[in-house]
């Protein structure tokens, strides 16, 4: 059975993975429970994944909302019909416009069935969308995190939650990456809200 968390789990996931971690129970205490990011499970979301690559979120929100003044609905023959002048004026990179045209070339030739990945495993919905020129592990990570509300996923290439993880665990700032996903493995089967704690405590930081 494919584990996923809901907005009627949601607070009971958070309550188990900060009752097996003292460090996560600060979080909660200090900044309550962290919003239940979520995002629909559509080609639009994969695009605004995409152009959240290395840049900030205010960055590509506002491309994002450029593309959907120009287009309305965001689809993949909609995409295919702009030119890469038109892309650029809504602040795609040249890199970013093969990234969105290859992915909805996928969709179109239906080699790749959004509707259907929900109800993959996770190693066959990574091999399925990594395929795609531009998708990485960040970019499924994010996806099965906040789209498909999967439990366990933990997105190491998150710069903002490899340094929370940092500041909670007192870790040398050189920390490895594969030093962090060990230390994760704490919080399995929950490690998506783990990361979501972090995450939380993160930006909540930020906020003071």
């Amino acid at each position: 059975m494919i584990a996923v968390f809901s907005k009627e789990n949601f607070k009971q996931c958070c309550d188990h993975v900060a009752g097996k971690d003292k460090d996560l129970a600060i979080i909660l205490r200090q900044y309550g429970y962290p919003p239940l990011w979520s995002r629909s499970t559509s080609f639009a979301t994969l695009i605004h994944i995409i152009l959240e690559q290395q840049v900030s979120l205010a960055s590509a929100k506002a491309a994002l909302n450029k593309l959907k003044e120009k287009i309305g609905t965001l689809t993949p023959k909609k995409l295919m019909a702009l030119s890469d002048a038109e892309l650029k004026s809504c602040y795609f990179s040249r890199q970013k416009i093969v990234y969105a045209r290859h992915l909805a070339e996928s969709i179109l030739s239906k080699e790749l069935n959004l509707k259907k990945l929900s109800g993959y495993p996770e190693e066959i919905i990574r091999q399925k969308l990594k395929v795609i020129k531009g998708i990485g592990d960040w970019t499924v990570d994010v996806y099965l995190l906040m789209a498909l509300h999967r439990n366990d996923v933990f997105p190491v290439g998150d710069l903002a939650l490899v340094n929370s993880v940092k500041q909670v665990k007192l870790l040398h700032p050189h920390v490895s990456k594969p030093e962090i996903l060990n230390l994760a493995e704490n919080w399995r089967p929950y490690r998506s809200i783990a990361a979501m704690l972090l995450w939380h405590a993160y930006l909540s930081k930020r906020k003071n």
